[in-house]
């Protein structure tokens, strides 16, 4: 876990900008301590690094960046859904496999 004062040395974006994208990025929201103190997590500084690269290196405006990282998540979100439905009819196939092979013995 990082302070915000951390992901701002890392990353070079300012504590008042992280801030900012926390009220517009959906799902970007690093947890708070006892003490209200933020604390990002490993996927909260890879949303980071990917807002500042497509802000700053392929000039988004944040409302496009925001969206391309909606776009990115839900991709990810659906092949994530597709590898566990292969992972099943593979389990399934191996499952029928054995079976196959221990009737023909």
């Amino acid at each position: 876990m990082y302070t915000i004062g951390q992901v701002e040395e890392i990353t070079g974006v300012k504590q008042h900008v992280l801030r900012y994208w926390e009220e517009v990025i959906p799902g970007f929201a690093p947890k708070k301590d006892f003490g209200g103190r933020r604390l990002y997590s490993q996927k909260d500084m890879e949303t980071v690094l990917r807002m500042k690269h497509l802000i700053y290196q392929k000039k988004f405006t944040i409302e496009g960046a925001r969206d391309q990282i909606i776009n990115e998540s839900e991709a990810f979100e659906k092949s994530a859904d597709l590898l566990g439905q292969i992972r099943s009819a593979r389990r399934e196939l191996t499952e029928a496999f054995f079976a196959l092979r221990k009737f023909r013995q």
